[in-house]
């Protein structure tokens, strides 16, 4: 493979990948460790996968929020940084579960001395929160348990007063109503994530259970002068925008993040999939939700087209701008 080429998948284990590509142009990733938060650095995207990792958080054992710590993000809030992960308390199930967030005073997120600033108080138990500026208001958006005509999630929203802390009431913006979002058991909306383009801000999500072949991205749509809180504004794509590609021998990709070129041309998307079905995982015990990237295009109408899940093991050109020379 030449310097000027990838493969997938890019880590054989990475659940629920997020990449931030800084100001200054340095890519930072972390995910789904359960027992700790990791960060890894690198001056390009598919650097990320050979950089050294830096266990930036290890909770205490035995506290509120001590285990099964979920799917971090980094974000980058009035200079400082911030991380907002899930956990629970190793007891109890999905009663317990709570988003969290960590914060970071230094330039440098890999140095030491995060900060722990608490629980988000958000009306139900839930998992995988995010936050989006959006014409000087921060909102927080995460998937809750407080949707209850079947067992599950939704993605619920509210505005901040400050990085950790919510001042609106929770507002349901989407729930798992459709077939394509109740597969593998449970009826699921999880994982939301912003793309901002042409005049329209979408939402995307995981929909359906992770463990199914069938776990996808979901997508709503609003336009930007309207109110994020307002879930008549949004509009639902029917049916899956990314889903499984038998074929290509990827199963359940979701669980994203977006982030660009290292000259900002090319928009790329990093995802977890899994390489077998769930048939034959039964036999293939090593098979891991891996993590993977490609670069999508948008429709003349202004529309993401994510395309299909490329097949791993195939050469693909780095993003444009990116020169490596290992």
């Amino acid at each position: 493979m030449s310097p000027q080429t990838f493969m997938n998948p890019q880590l054989e284990e990475g659940p629920d990948p997020w990449v931030l590509r800084h100001s200054d142009g340095t890519y930072y990733l972390t995910f789904t460790l359960r027992d700790r938060i990791e960060l890894r650095r690198s001056t390009s995207l598919t650097g990320l996968a050979a950089a050294e990792p830096k266990v930036i958080w290890k909770p205490e054992p035995g506290g509120r929020y001590s285990y099964n710590l979920w799917a971090p993000e980094l974000h980058r809030l009035d200079d400082k940084w911030y991380i907002y992960y899930t956990a629970n308390d190793g007891a109890g199930g999905d009663d317990t579960r709570r988003i969290c967030v960590l914060e970071q005073a230094a330039a440098d997120p890999l140095e030491d001395g995060w900060i722990f600033k608490g629980a988000v108080n958000t009306a139900y138990p839930g998992l995988d929160g995010t936050v989006f500026r959006h014409r000087g208001e921060l909102y927080f958006f995460y998937s809750g348990y407080g949707y209850f005509p079947d067992y599950g999630s939704a993605i619920y929203g509210a505005r901040m007063v400050n990085p950790w802390t919510i001042q609106s009431p929770d507002v349901l913006i989407s729930a798992p109503t459709a077939d394509w979002e109740k597969q593998g058991g449970m009826a699921i909306n999880e994982g939301p994530v912003f793309l901002e383009r042409n005049g329209r801000i979408h939402l995307i999500f995981s929909a359906s259970a992770t463990w199914s072949d069938d776990y996808c991205l979901g997508m709503n749509s609003i336009r930007e002068t309207e109110d994020l809180l307002d879930p008549s504004a949004w509009e639902k794509h029917q049916g899956a925008v990314f889903a499984k590609h038998p074929a290509n021998r990827v199963f359940a990709p979701g669980h994203n993040s977006f982030t660009i070129s290292s000259d900002g041309k090319e928009d790329w998307i990093v995802y977890h999939a899994y390489s077998y079905s769930e048939r034959e995982q039964s036999r293939e015990t090593g098979s891991k939700r891996s993590m993977r990237i490609q670069k999508f295009r948008w429709n003349a109408d202004g529309t993401s087209d994510f395309g299909v899940p490329c097949p791993a093991g195939k050469a693909f050109p780095v993003p444009s701008g990116e020169y490596r020379t290992d």
